[in-house]
């Protein structure tokens, strides 16, 4: 009895499946991707760092740390600093990441160079092995030289990559590697210089969670650090673990309106068939019976919907490698992994049933009777038996909300905001049917007042229409609208008084000549920021080492061997805004007053009042917190965590920023020659660049989040093809009525445009409303910004889900239009 009810509604049962699929397709796809990327992670661990572990400073390493680290027997180092280099060829300057490399690095993996000799033999050439792209940038060749400080060196070969780099981090500041020898001869590790020591073994015997859990305690006495290859992919993991969830949160989403879709569909498809179970009863058919029928149906589509689905989203997977290709360390290698396959099916028929159990349970209610009435009043539903369906959903939802986030609080908070949203909804569109109906224009030419009636009279369409595309919608603009701001947060004022050029480690004797250099290429400068070097010594009286000590310790473990970077002046900043305490201005007597950042506050448990005494190059400085300031560290400016009154720091060692805004790329290149010319040690960032780099990274990352998106509003889609098709046979038939009591072509096609046309535009509407409401509060409570909504979401979304709902409408009705009444009633028939 399924198999033949179910041919003769195949057509309406195919787009029940479509619902689904799509959200199938959508969890499968990022589950495989994400198993595959955890396999490739802990398969590549190794090749990833290049060792079994290292052990890392930003300073040179103190004696007792030397100690440690030779007891162990390092078999290469690497000291690494970022730098401008200079092309002689063609006279191109750029900011790099030197990485000064003494043995035979990596172990594991290798160096992907052009000519492929060049990884091997660079050190006994005294080569440099240059970034490939930045080879391109500026048209140089193996062969040519690399001016670095004041060494030249031939360039042996072009690197494509190393261990221990993503092509995000080699896009702000490219890599060039150069034998250890050389570091010393460039002259450009003076002081304030940013730098980092590491130290690579290979020991593929050793027992890495006891080295690390005995060894880190010591090195970190000594502002030294120890890594090993497996908390670094478990790092790794985790920061794309987070990644994945989100984005199986968006395709869960994508299933769900799916179901929502089905169960929609379903209730009028069932409505439908309650003469037939009539019928079925009154020729003695069982209650069970009447329910596996359709029961039976609904799990074969499921079945169906999975396996399609399940297809769908392997082929899917295997482009994620390439969409995020420049965000991933290392080559993703794919394989068909059994879990997420196996769970593609099961959801496609557990979902299917249980959102289609509430429609169903209709069939168990069916009187006999109900053959000779002409309505449905006499089916009545349990009450209880729709309370535990309604658990039951609930309970699946978080269950598997828990499962892909591992975390209760949050699953528990995704899964009452889809029901809230649902709710918001049904809850707008229940009062829309109630508003239209009480405000009913009565008046109004039969041509308006036909589909207004058919927003709220039985068997209307407008709680599931509403549903789909106001969910869609939805998520379609919230995403747009939240990648807009997050944009924002970090765009460039193109204004002169906005400087958009840092020069970093600058001495203090070489300012003066500087600044000259500065004046001569007629560039203003907009800061002179003065940079003091500290570590902090105590904190309420209580020296670090005893801190470190303290297992029942709360303060973290960064503040404890972190080298702050600090600078004084009179005034607050625009990205700065005072939280607690009073700001100090100057220096006058007593205890030093300081200003630190919000986050500096709660990592280092710090209130105003609290005493630190600071290590300022061997001198101890006794500060008291006087005001904690909210850092917005997301502006391209600089920011800092500490900040001194004028009067204090002036004549302690320190080194200077300066900040300017250069009018064009050409100005830029200018200043660059001349400085890395005269003054190679100092450092230039061209925020431009950064502000592109970051701006791919966003747009590759938003690329994703909208396309797994997709998913949701092709699903959306689809129901609502589904539902609209559904009323189809009922549409006709009004229709047929129509013309045969003489309405006209242009009447029957008005009632269905206006019809669809209020649907619509009241759906679209619905769902940009709540994404507004949910930008805005995105943009108070999360980016704390005002929140300026762009107009394309309204110009895009809104006309065209508004003409596809209509030209979905006027398909039902085209029979009608083509056919007479008779013909028509009798295909329907």
């Amino acid at each position: 009895m399924a198999w033949r009810d179910a041919k003769a509604s195949k057509v309406r049962l195919l787009l029940f499946m479509a619902s689904i699929i799509l959200g199938i397709a959508a969890v499968v796809s990022i589950q495989l991707f994400s198993g595959n990327l955890k396999n490739n992670i802990q398969g590549q661990s190794k090749s990833l760092m290049g060792a079994d572990y290292l052990i890392d400073t930003d300073q040179e390493p103190t004696e007792r740390a030397q100690q440690l680290i030779d007891s162990l027997g390092p078999q290469a180092m690497e000291v690494n600093f970022v730098s401008m280099v200079a092309f002689p060829k063609n006279g191109g300057t750029r900011l790099v990441r030197v990485r000064g490399i003494a043995g035979d690095f990596p172990f594991y993996g290798e160096i992907d160079s052009e000519p492929p000799t060049a990884g091997n033999t660079y050190q006994q050439q005294g080569g440099a092995l240059v970034d490939a792209t930045l080879m391109l940038q500026y048209n140089v060749v193996p062969g040519d030289s690399i001016k670095i400080g004041e060494v030249t060196l031939p360039i042996a070969g072009a690197l494509k990559a190393i261990p221990g780099t993503t092509a995000i981090s080699t896009s702000v500041a490219p890599p060039v590697i150069i034998p250890y020898a050389y570091v010393e001869q460039t002259q450009l590790l003076q002081f304030g210089s940013r730098k980092e020591y590491q130290y690579f073994f290979k020991d593929e015997t050793v027992d890495l969670a006891l080295l690390d859990k005995t060894l880190d305690p010591m090195l970190d006495m000594e502002n030294a650090d120890i890594d090993t290859h497996t908390s670094t992919s478990s790092r790794l993991g985790r920061r794309y673990d987070n990644v994945g969830k989100f984005l199986n949160l968006v395709a869960f989403i994508a299933l769900l309106l799916g179901c929502v879709g089905i169960a929609s569909s379903v209730n009028i498809y069932i409505k439908e068939k309650l003469p037939a179970v009539a019928v079925l009863k009154c020729l003695g058919a069982s209650r069970k019976l009447s329910f596996l029928i359709f029961g039976i149906q609904i799990a074969g589509i499921g079945l169906l919907g999975g396996l399609l689905g399940t297809a769908l989203g392997v082929g899917v997977q295997s482009m994620f490698p390439y969409i995020l290709q420049s965000l991933l360390p290392f080559n993703v290698t794919i394989e068909l992994l059994p879990q997420p396959l196996i769970l593609g099916v099961l959801l496609g028929v557990f979902m299917s049933v249980l959102f289609a159990l509430l429609p169903l349970l209709r069939t168990l209610y069916v009187s006999p009777l109900a053959v000779l009435r002409i309505d449905d009043s006499g089916t009545v539903q349990s009450t209880l038996a729709r309370w535990v369906l309604g658990i039951l959903i609930f309970g699946f939802l978080y269950g598997f909300s828990f499962w892909l986030l591992q975390d209760g609080a949050y699953a528990l908070a995704f899964v009452v905001g889809v029901v809230v949203t649902f709710a918001i909804l049904a809850g707008i569109a229940l009062f829309t049917m109630k508003l239209v109906k009480y405000f009913f224009p009565k008046e109004a030419s039969y041509t308006l007042r036909q589909p207004l009636l058919n927003l709220f009279r039985p068997n209307n369409q407008t709680m599931v229409l509403l549903v789909a595309i106001g969910l869609g919608t939805f998520l379609i603009s919230t995403l747009y609208l939240s990648k807009d701001m997050l944009l924002a947060k970090t765009s460039i004022e193109n204004n002169a008084k906005s400087p958009n050029l840092v020069a970093l480690d600058i001495q203090t004797k070489q300012l003066d000549a500087v600044v000259g250099v500065f004046n001569k290429n007629k560039i203003d400068i907009i800061n002179n920021i003065p940079l003091v070097t500290m570590r902090m010594h105590s904190i309420k009286g209580v020296g670090l080492n005893e801190i470190r000590k303290d297992t029942t310790s709360t303060i973290r473990g960064w503040i404890l061997n972190h080298e702050f970077r600090t600078t004084y002046r009179d005034s607050l900043i625009g990205s700065e805004k005072l939280q607690k305490g009073e700001w100090i201005a100057n220096y006058e007597q007593g205890t030093i007053p300081i200003s630190i950042s919000d986050n500096i506050a709660r990592d280092a448990q710090l209130a105003v009042g609290d005493a630190v005494v600071f290590n300022v190059q061997g001198v101890l400085m006794e500060t008291v917190v006087a005001s904690v300031r909210q850092v917005d560290w997301t502006r391209l400016q600089l920011n800092f965590s500490i900040v001194f009154p004028a009067g204090v720091l002036e004549n302690a060692p320190q080194f200077n920023v300066l900040t300017a805004h250069v009018p064009n790329e050409e100005r830029s290149a200018y200043l660059q020659r001349d400085l890395v010319a005269s003054f190679p040690n100092v450092s230039l960032i061209d925020l431009r660049q950064v502000y592109t780099i970051i701006e791919d990274i966003l747009d590759k990352v938003s690329w994703v989040i909208n396309f797994m998106a997709f998913f949701s509003i092709l699903t959306g889609i689809i129901v609502l093809i589904g539902s609209v098709r559904t009323s189809k046979y009922q549409r006709i038939r009004e229709a047929v009525l129509l013309r045969t009591l003489g309405a006209k072509n242009k009447h029957i096609v008005t009632i269905a445009i206006l019809e669809y046309l209020f649907l619509g535009v009241l759906g679209c509407l619905v769902g940009l409303v709540l994404a507004l409401a949910g930008s805005a509060a995105l943009a108070f409570y999360l980016f704390e910004e005002t929140f300026a909504p762009t107009i394309w979401p309204l110009l895009v979304f809104l006309p065209a889900l508004v003409l596809l709902v209509v030209a979905i409408g006027l398909s039902n009705i085209r029979p009608v239009l083509k056919s007479s009444p008779l013909e028509v009633l009798r295909g329907v028939g």
